[in-house]
């Protein structure tokens, strides 16, 4: 697959964005949920991950998918960009994760050297003329690639208030409006064979507070001038403040494929 090439300036605020959340590492691990289990449980059968696998976690982020992939038995290494999410990864999970600060772009492993590389709601940070191409590069024979993605959808009318809120801030475009996950982009790359899907869907009631830690851990949200971001949580927290509960449903999604072959540099 030819890969279209970014714009500069779409790159240049791409890679900015990427940083943003390290300032608001504690608020991250506070407000953002984590996973089913049942989505590891997914991920480990479907790539046949067994104690004493290798295991490259890209964006672990304060730890959340992390924690899941050492309840599997596995060792995984785990990447960020940012030191204040490792920081926060490490003290929730101690020593069982070989954790590194560094972009997936700069982390240095031998070809061949992981039978599954996982990343949640960080792919479409990578730059994409590696996005595919390095895991697969990665990969052993047989290894897997999975995508996981999740999305929370609020009960009207908090839904349609938090999307007109989203929309007043004008910020059009955005690296998260990329599909890594899409089962026919990864089949499109030409290195992986036909990809997987698995879906789960919860129910979920969770704290105003919490809903309002969320919203503001957003790469929109963090590119936005301090006036800007104070107006939409103090518009938001209004807007909640006589409702201590909201409800939701929330979407996870994990995208497996197969590596083809061992893919030279």
């Amino acid at each position: 697959m030819e890969i279209q090439a970014e714009p500069e300036r779409a790159r240049e605020k791409r890679h900015f964005q990427r940083t943003l959340f390290d300032g608001v590492a504690e608020l991250y691990e506070a407000s953002r949920p984590g996973y089913p289990p049942s989505v590891a449980e997914f991920v480990a059968a479907t790539a046949g991950i067994a104690p004493g696998a290798a295991v490259l976690e890209v964006g672990c982020g304060t730890g959340q998918l992390t924690e899941l992939l050492v309840s599997l038995g596995v060792r995984p290494t785990a990447i960020d960009i940012g030191p204040s999410m490792i920081d926060a990864a490490r003290r929730r999970i101690g020593d069982s994760v070989s954790f590194q600060v560094t972009s997936f772009e700069e982390f240095p492993a031998a070809d061949a050297s992981f039978d599954l590389v996982i990343s949640s709601a960080a792919f479409h940070w990578i730059d994409p003329e590696v996005r595919y191409s390095k895991p697969a590069r990665l990969l052993r024979s047989g290894g897997w690639l999975a995508l996981l993605g999740s999305e929370d959808r609020y009960d009207e009318p908090l839904g349609a208030v938090l999307e007109d809120m989203w929309r007043a801030g004008t910020d059009t475009g955005g690296a998260w409006q990329q599909r890594p996950g899409d089962p026919g982009v990864i089949a499109a790359s030409g290195l992986f064979a036909a990809p997987v899907v698995h879906q789960h869907t919860e129910r979920v009631t969770r704290p105003a507070a919490d809903v309002i830690g969320v919203e503001c851990t957003r790469a929109t949200f963090l590119g936005w001038p301090a006036d800007v971001r104070q107006a939409f949580t103090g518009e938001l927290s209004e807007y909640l403040r006589a409702q201590p509960e909201v409800h939701l449903t929330r979407h996870t999604s994990v995208t497996m494929a197969q590596v083809r072959s061992r893919v030279a540099a």
